[in-house]
């Protein structure tokens, strides 16, 4: 008898176990985002040729933000985004940890001895409608002012943010006055 109330109970206690362990699985799913650096404009220094308007000054790195809350993804404009003159290729690293939403810069081979702007457009999918932080990791920037900010979706979709560094390549514009 005592072996059968005891059966029982094993039998009871693991199938606690499985459906408490089920339900945690259900409760701690962690939030995936992926993205993609989508486009990159040229090197941008042919900008003093003076055919071309001048949006925003070269002195200024900045971020442009729009949500799609339909599509959950997160589309970022990095304006001013300082890489060598000729990389192979120009490409980012997405990773969401805690609140943070980090983008890694990474340029693949570079091939000059020199250094320019770019304008970056990146895709995150996978957004939810929440706060987050977010944080650039540039290769150039040393100790220049960094590109980590605050954007609270739930309030605004859209959103700019900018900080300025006169370090080149940024900055260059400014020499000439």
């Amino acid at each position: 008898m005592r072996k059968i109330i005891y059966s029982l109970l094993t039998v009871s206690l693991i199938g606690l176990l499985i459906i408490s362990c089920e339900n945690k699985d259900d409760n701690d799913k962690q939030l995936v985002i992926t993205g993609q650096l989508i486009s990159n404009s040229s090197c941008k220094n042919d900008l003093k040729s003076g055919y071309q308007v001048v949006e925003t000054p070269d002195s200024l790195s900045c971020v442009e933000y729009s949500f799609d809350s339909e599509a959950n993804k997160l589309i970022l404009k990095h304006i001013n985004a300082g890489f060598n003159c000729c990389p192979d290729s120009l490409y980012c690293k997405i990773e969401l940890k805690g609140d943070t939403i980090e983008i890694q810069e990474f340029e693949k081979t570079p091939q000059c001895h020199c250094n320019c702007l770019y304008d970056l457009n990146i895709d995150i999918n996978g957004v939810e409608l929440k706060k987050y932080q977010i944080k650039f990791v540039e290769p150039y920037v040393s100790e220049q002012n960094k590109l980590v900010f605050e954007i609270d979706l739930t309030k605004d979709a859209n959103g700019t943010y900018c900080v300025t560094r006169k370090q080149y390549p940024w900055g260059m514009d400014s020499l000439d006055e």
